[in-house]
């Protein structure tokens, strides 16, 4: 299911990754696919407070975690520039979505990297 918001499908997620070629083009796809799956998410379940938006963001943020073995494989690692597009990526997102006052840390509270 494609996305409906305009904003977060313009958006240009994980750009930093991208640009520098110490993360893998591959796995920086993966990691634009899981926030785009949550963006899927958010249209689908419209969680109508912050509660709800962060149990979504925290099984996406699991999905990050599950994620990082694949870049420690590859030679990378989700290291301070990873932490910081990723968060900026959840954090386009809830505002995308309405949840302006989410707070950026909490979104992505349970990672490991």
């Amino acid at each position: 299911m494609p996305v409906r918001n305009q904003q977060v499908a313009a958006y240009a997620f994980l750009q930093e990754m991208y640009e520098d070629a110490f993360f893998p083009d591959h796995l920086v796809d993966k990691g634009k696919a899981i926030l785009l799956r949550l963006c899927e998410r958010i249209e689908a379940q419209q969680p109508t407070d912050l509660t709800a938006l962060y149990a979504l963001t925290e099984a996406a943020t699991e999905q990050f975690n599950a994620l990082e073995a694949d870049f420690d494989a590859a030679g990378s690692e989700i290291e301070t520039v990873a932490r910081e597009d990723i968060g900026e990526g959840f954090h386009v997102v809830a505002t995308a979505y309405g949840f302006t006052e989410a707070d950026p840390e909490k979104l992505i509270g349970v990672r490991n990297w």
